[in-house]
């Protein structure tokens, strides 16, 4: 039920960030280096300008802690118990405790952002 609570406040709050000009920002991380870094990323074009930026980016490691979170997050949406997501993605308890307060406790929605369009094969 909370699910779904929070996928309604964000369809609402897409729809009106969609119909006025609003700006959800986290002050701590928004500075020129941090602008330059996503606008990087909005400039790749495939799956393979991806590899090739995030192979360069990132440590493998660091790489695979970020791709490990947004698995767990889906399978939290999927209603997967946390003995199971240990067990398929070898993610820690603490791990998938901070993405579920990230998924169902922040206001940023930035998880269910993304997770929602790669369902609907949105890019927006």
């Amino acid at each position: 039920m909370l699910l779904c609570v929070k996928i309604l406040m964000y369809k609402n709050l897409m729809l009106y960030c969609r119909n006025k000009e609003v700006t959800v920002l986290n002050s701590k991380l928004k500075n020129d280096s941090t602008d330059y870094l996503f606008k990087a990323i909005l400039s790749l074009e495939n799956e393979e300008d991806c590899y090739r930026f995030f192979e360069d980016l990132c440590t493998s490691a660091e790489l695979k802690a970020m791709s490990q979170r947004l698995v767990v997050a889906k399978m939290l949406t999927e209603k997967k118990v946390y003995t199971e997501i240990v067990k398929e993605t070898g993610a820690s308890t603490a791990t998938i405790s901070r993405v579920k307060r990230a998924l169902f406790d922040n206001d940023t929605y930035g998880y269910t952002l993304v997770l929602d369009r790669i369902e609907n094969g949105e890019k927006e």
